[in-house]
């Protein structure tokens, strides 16, 4: 509420008031008689319609016509993959919706995840960007090129993995040790008995895929010892060998109860178990936890191959990011700060 009386006229005080902002600040936007920094042209504009204040149309023209013009840059993984496409999308959606600036949004794909081939792609769009978000291994090469782009006046965004560089700007993505752990309730709860537990990782390089992978196996530890939890089988985000790897399982451990994917390669995971009920009909298959709802993730619930997938809000996740690198872009909040997203769990009967 306001407080204002109903049908009374709105002031520009009162608007300098709601915004927390001085009379002459409001003035100056109004008339344009001179630059208003582009966070406080958003607070008045916000008062303004929050008020019903007359003028606030002239008031958000003036807002949109001085927002500085930004070019935000994001290194994604996978051209192929349809998470990364899906959140290329919602990335490019939110800079266009972010009302702090006039936004373009450069968005790039890697296949080659090599820390000197990262770091090089780092670099060359780094150096046509206001502000970068990467998704990156944690490698020293890596951290260098963090280094040099803070160097030259580019805030470096970890996304969705962490990077320890301590001249990142800060990190977007959810709380793995939830996420590891989650998968790991879901799993012992639903196995029929207890018994083996495969983890699929793409790399350890990457810190997210590693601090899961290690909340999975202290719940285990924790909460049902009588779980094994196998040494974890290495894809590289492939899924020809992500499909390999569970063909193997099956094989070498017929007590296997359940399998967590904790990186890429879900495709040949869920191909693999396919392929084994084909040839018996009659097989029980372990109880199966993956990220990320996608179309294959999706078929994987109804199909019976997966119980639940952990899922990111990549909406929220792309929202809070891109203000928070619009905001750097203008010097605001120096210090690294973390955008923790919560997680979104679907099972077959919640699609």
């Amino acid at each position: 509420m306001s407080g204002l009386t109903p049908g009374r006229r709105i002031t520009l005080e009162a608007v300098a008031r709601a915004a927390g902002v001085s009379l002459s600040t409001v003035d100056r936007l109004l008339n344009a008689r001179a630059p208003v920094r582009s966070d406080t042209a958003e607070r008045v504009r916000e008062a303004a319609e929050r008020l019903g204040f007359r003028a606030s149309g002239v008031i958000e023209q003036r807002t949109r016509g001085q927002r500085p013009r930004r070019t935000l840059g994001f290194l994604l993984l996978f051209p192929g993959s349809s998470f990364y496409r899906a959140l290329g999308r919602e990335l490019e959606a939110a800079v266009e919706a972010e009302p702090s600036i006039r936004g373009q949004a450069r968005i790039e794909y890697m296949e080659d995840l090599s820390a000197e081939s990262v770091a090089a792609r780092m670099l060359a769009l780094g150096a046509g960007v206001d502000a970068l978000a990467v998704v990156a291994a944690d490698h020293p090469r890596i951290g260098e090129a963090v280094e040099q782009l803070h160097e030259r006046g580019v805030p470096v965004f970890a996304l969705l993995s962490d990077l320890s560089t301590p001249l990142r700007a800060g990190f977007a993505g959810p709380d793995s040790r939830r996420i590891g752990r989650s998968a790991a309730w879901f799993i012992t709860r639903l196995a029929r008995e207890p018994g083996r537990v495969a983890i699929f990782v793409g790399t350890h390089r990457f810190q997210c895929q590693e601090l899961a992978e290690m909340s999975f196996r202290s719940f285990v530890r924790e909460h049902a010892p009588r779980f094994e939890v196998l040494e974890p089988m290495m894809t590289l985000d492939s899924p020809a060998l992500a499909a390999e790897g569970m063909h193997a399982l099956l094989r070498r451990h017929p007590d296997l109860r359940g399998f967590y994917v904790d990186g890429g390669g879900i495709e040949g995971v869920l191909a693999a178990l396919r392929e084994a009920r084909r040839d018996d009909p009659d097989l029980v298959l372990p109880v199966g936890v993956a990220h990320d709802l996608t179309a294959q993730t999706r078929a994987g619930l109804m199909g019976g191959e997966l119980q639940a997938v952990l899922s990111i809000p990549r909406p929220l996740l792309a929202s809070r990011l891109v203000r928070r690198m619009a905001e750097a872009t203008e010097g605001i909040g120096a210090t690294p700060t973390s955008l923790v997203v919560p997680i979104e769990t679907w099972t077959p009967e919640s699609l």
